[in-house]
């Protein structure tokens, strides 16, 4: 795991002088709001451009902002970089991919699971049921999410080819991989 937390408990300075997380409401924020935050910082690259890094053995990530209600990161992804399937226990969430394109797929008990490719340019979100991995499609997609709450606790899950799921609470701070290696193929 690559963490770099560089500045994540000040706001940046940006060129026009404003804070980019000062305007942001004293409350959690729900998930259209988030991907609306990822979106507007998609379009800053001059708040995270510089922490852009790659590694196929472990998925780079930088905190970009972390506060009582909103939680921000860049991840950089090649085709070696896997989550697993994992949720983000009572946060909401929001992904803006910037760079390149991830593959984010939904499990399906008893069904092949949902694969959809995320290009540059798109966002989704998801509230706290949510269930996915992602995965780097490209050898150079870059990722902004931000999580309210922010991220404390996670899911970690195995699904064995037989469908047995079984859930493992982990910390924000661990990187997500997959549980089982044959279960990931």
């Amino acid at each position: 795991m690559t963490d770099t937390a560089s500045q994540a408990d000040t706001a940046r300075e940006v060129p026009d002088g404003e804070q980019p997380f000062t305007a942001l409401p004293e409350r959690n924020l729900d998930k259209r709001e988030l991907q609306a935050l990822v979106d507007e910082l998609a379009a800053r690259p001059e708040l995270w451009r510089e922490e852009v890094a790659f590694s196929d053995t472990e998925r780079h990530y930088a905190s970009l902002h972390r506060d009582e209600f909103v939680d921000v990161w860049l991840l950089c992804w090649t085709r070696q970089n896997d989550t697993g399937w994992h949720d983000h226990d009572l946060s909401s969430g929001a992904v803006r991919v910037v760079q390149g394109v991830l593959t984010e797929s939904n499990p399906r008990i008893g069904g092949e699971h949902l694969a959809t490719p995320v290009g540059a340019g798109s966002s989704f979100c998801f509230g706290p049921d949510h269930i996915h991995r992602l995965t780097g499609a490209t050898d150079d997609a870059v990722s902004v999410h931000a999580y309210s709450p922010p991220l404390w606790r996670l899911g970690q899950y195995d699904i064995t080819e037989d469908g047995l799921m079984r859930r493992v609470s982990v910390s924000y701070a661990d990187e997500l991989r997959p549980m089982d290696t044959a279960a990931a193929a």
